[in-house]
């Protein structure tokens, strides 16, 4: 099974059908959400309690979710991280089955790191973004609150961005320093 990768959540899919077109690893029905920086993913607005957050997704919510920690989306494959008030304040989506998130132009989920990072060095100094890079590699931009961290699954790695808050958005590709909780820096 050279030429296949062990899914995240379980069974092989060959190597060759995770590239779809745009880059949608593997799944041409993801659903697709806009992003306007610091306001709302999808249908997901900044700044959302946890209860309005698992209504609005129309999902299941985590069973062991507890305020201060993440919930992870299984239905939606994102997870959202919750500031000291509750409120919505990031949200990472799964570079497998996320939605096809869209920022303007540049569509940040489930692509190969090295197709990305141009287009969005490009995408970011077209509006006047400055790119920085996390101590891991991860690159991002304050600017547009988003960094890109990556996830693995066997040798394939994708892109898996994630968006924060107008008030999380200083040192977003920080890891030490940085808002963007630890469990998300964590190797995935």
């Amino acid at each position: 099974m050279a030429d296949s990768v062990l899914r995240p959540e379980g069974g092989f899919v060959r190597r060759r059908d995770m590239r779809a077109p745009g880059h949608e690893a593997g799944r041409s029905d993801r659903p697709r959400w806009t992003v306007v920086p610091f306001v709302s993913v999808g249908s997901l607005r900044f700044g959302m309690s946890h209860g309005e957050v698992v209504a609005a997704l129309g999902a299941t919510p985590p069973v062991a979710w507890r305020p201060g920690s993440p919930a992870e989306f299984g239905d939606a494959a994102v997870t959202t991280y919750y500031g000291d008030s509750g409120r919505l304040m990031c949200v990472a989506v799964d570079a497998f089955r996320g939605p096809q998130v869209v920022l303007e132009d540049l569509s940040p989920a489930g692509c190969e790191p090295t197709e990305l990072e141009d287009r969005f060095t490009r995408y970011a100094e077209s509006r006047r973004a400055e790119v920085c890079h996390s101590q891991d590699g991860s690159w991002g931009s304050e600017e547009l609150g988003l960094v890109i961290r990556t996830q693995r699954a066997g040798d394939l790695l994708l892109t898996r961005p994630v968006f924060v808050a107008r008030e999380w958005a200083p040192g977003v590709a920080d890891a030490q320093l940085g808002f963007v909780p630890q469990e998300e820096w964590a190797v995935r």
